[in-house]
Formats: C-alpha cells, sequence, structure tokens
C-alpha cells in the first residue's frame, strides 16, 4: 500500500512540475514586445493601443487557459490532501507573481506616465526617481491594482489604460475567489475524508 502511494505521489509531483515550469513561458511574447519596440520604434508608436489591447486578450485568455490546465493537472491525479493544497498555493503564488509581472511589464513598455496619471504631490527629488525606475513603479501599480487595493495616487488616463485596469481588477478578484473556493473544498474533503 505504502508503494502505491509513493509511485501515485511520484506521478503527480512530476506533471505538477510542468506547470510550474509551463507558467513562465507566458512572458515570452513581451521579449518579442520589447524587441519590437526597439526595432520598429515608429510602427510601434502608431499600433500602440492596438498592441495594448491585444496584450490584455492575450494574458486574460492565457493565463485563464493555463490557469485551468494546471488546477486539473493537480485535481484529476489522486494524492495526499496537503500536497495537492500546497501545490495549488504554490501555484496560485506563481500565477500572481507572473500576472503582475506582465502587467508591470506590458505598463513599462508603453510608458506608464503616459497611460497613468499620477495625482499624488511628491518632491522634485521623488518624482525624478519614480520618472527613473519606471518598472518598479509599474511592479507597484501593478501589485496595487491586482489586490484591488486601489490607493488611488495613479489614476489610469487612457481607454486602453483603463481596460488594462479593469482587466487586472478582474482577473485579481477572479484568482482571489477560486483560490478561497479550492481552499474550502480542500478542507471539507479532508473532513469527508476523516469521517
Amino acid at each position: 500500500m505504502l508503494a502505491k502511494f509513493i509511485q501515485r505521489e511520484n506521478r503527480f509531483i512530476r506533471s505538477g512540475k510542468i506547470a510550474f515550469l509551463v507558467l513562465p513561458l507566458v512572458l515570452i511574447p513581451l521579449i518579442l514586445e520589447i524587441a519590437l519596440q526597439h526595432t520598429q520604434p515608429t510602427w510601434f508608436t502608431l499600433h500602440r493601443d492596438q498592441i495594448l489591447i491585444i496584450n490584455i486578450l492575450y494574458i486574460v485568455i492565457v493565463r485563464f487557459a493555463i490557469l485551468d490546465t494546471a488546477i486539473y493537472i493537480f485535481s484529476s491525479t489522486k494524492s495526499h490532501v496537503h500536497l495537492a493544497l500546497m501545490q495549488i498555493v504554490l501555484l496560485y503564488l506563481e500565477v500572481t507573481v507572473i500576472t503582475i509581472v506582465y502587467y508591470a511589464t506590458v505598463f513599462d513598455i508603453f510608458d506608464i506616465f503616459s497611460l497613468f496619471h499620477l495625482s499624488a504631490q511628491f518632491s522634485p527629488e521623488n518624482l525624478a526617481s519614480i520618472h527613473k525606475h519606471s518598472f518598479i513603479t509599474a511592479m507597484y501599480i501593478s501589485t496595487v491594482t491586482f489586490t484591488t487595493l486601489g490607493s488611488g495616487d495613479w489614476i489610469p488616463q487612457t481607454l486602453p489604460a483603463m481596460i488594462a485596469v479593469i482587466s487586472e481588477v478582474i482577473l485579481g478578484l477572479v484568482q482571489g475567489g477560486v483560490f478561497v473556493a479550492i481552499v474550502i473544498y480542500a478542507h471539507q474533503n479532508k473532513s469527508q475524508r476523516l469521517s
């Protein structure tokens, strides 16, 4: 019996590793986009709104497809509840980080200062630092948006930026809700197995 359990666990962990390795591949199109921005700046500037909308559609569709597939891989194998729950928690953490990094990179590529208006008052030194570290600023905006914290210091000023914020908020809300549902389901499942 122990041998069967270990054999199942090894198969489960192997299929789980595939999901964790595939998720970072979501970021590859951004590398190509950065190269396009540097090699074809005129074309990129001319089509920037359409490219931004395509980025938003891409991350929403691919993120849900990959997340659903990965959750299916985890849930379709018979495994120990604690191991499966831990892998799902790690998967959700990875998906969260990748989603935030994806949006931050998109915001940085499209210049956060043309997408968003800074409504807070900063000293000239701090404002210069914010301009100098645009990716960190983009990470801040993306994290605040994804977590629906919404501090209100960065306000979208273009329609594509508004669509990006809406899609990131929806992804954050859905992911949080699904995560809570999975934890509750796993806890109920554990309680039923113990009965």
